[in-house]
């Protein structure tokens, strides 16, 4: 891949703006895990007057929920590939504007080991809950493409009173049936493939999920699991929110700039506002 392909892909970034973008402030390289590779490190994304880069108080008493971009590749390979972090990429950068634009924390993060790493970051979370500013019994996962695997293999574990809902964009599921196109592009493109050996009986039926479909997704096979993931979803009684975008390709949010792909996003910013806010 050349530079200029790769500075390409990752300087794209979210096709929907919206007011307060540029008063987010941002608490960057938070170490949440040391090993003896060096320390994994979160950005905080706050909105305008909430906080200060410094992770000072800025006038707001109460904690605010948070969202974090979940990710299922290890930044090792990620590097390799594409030169950067992903959580330096313009995709995830805007993303958790948007979010803390919204009145929400957004949270982006390093990994090396993506399943045991969330895990840390969560309770790094909890832990660091009030110097943060982030009610921790107000969290929600957003995570696409080959993420989703491992955001599904943390709804399984986490409890019902961390993680209120989860956003999922065009994403590889979980193979069913004796299906094998998840597991297959695990092997291919990399990513964890942290719902193998696991069903969606393991899924917990009172987590909101917000499921995108990119109707000309280009990978093979990725809607026929996705779809059967849904059916399955949904003969369970999950509360499974599922949006088809039938023109949009795979990454819709970042390279298909329409007034449709515009508006799916406003309505996941929405889903997450309502399944955070207080009352729920």
């Amino acid at each position: 891949m050349s530079q200029e392909v790769q500075q390409d892909i990752t300087r794209k970034a979210v096709v929907h703006r919206m007011p307060g973008l540029e008063s987010v402030t941002v608490r960057r390289d938070v170490a949440y895990k040391a090993n003896e590779s060096g320390a994994l490190t979160m950005d905080v994304y706050y909105p305008g007057g909430s906080q200060d880069a410094s992770g000072s108080k800025c006038g707001v008493e109460s904690r605010l929920p948070a969202v974090v971009f979940l990710l299922g590749y290890s930044d090792v390979g990620f590097q390799k590939v594409l030169g950067c972090r992903a959580k330096e990429m313009g995709s995830y950068t805007s993303w958790a504007r948007l979010v803390a634009a919204s009145g929400l924390v957004g949270i982006t993060y390093t990994t090396r080991d993506p399943v045991p790493d969330i895990h840390a970051l969560l309770d790094y979370v909890r832990d660091n809950a009030a110097p943060l500013g982030v009610d921790d019994a107000r969290m929600a996962l957003w995570s696409c493409s080959g993420n989703v695997p491992t955001a599904l293999s943390v709804l399984m574990q986490e409890s019902r009173e961390r993680l209120r809902c989860a956003v999922l964009y065009y994403g590889f599921t979980m193979d069913l049936d004796g299906g094998t196109v998840v597991s297959e592009a695990s092997s291919k493109f990399g990513f964890i493939d942290g719902c193998a050996g696991r069903g969606i009986d393991a899924l917990p039926r009172d987590v909101p999920l917000f499921v995108v479909r990119a109707g000309r997704d280009e990978f093979p096979g990725l809607n026929r699991a996705l779809d059967a993931f849904a059916i399955a979803a949904i003969a369970r009684n999950i509360p499974i929110t599922m949006v088809n975008h039938p023109t949009a390709p795979h990454a819709f949010d970042l390279v298909h700039d329409t007034a449709t792909s515009r508006e799916i996003i406003r309505e996941t910013l929405a889903f997450m506002r309502f399944h955070l806010s207080a009352g729920r």
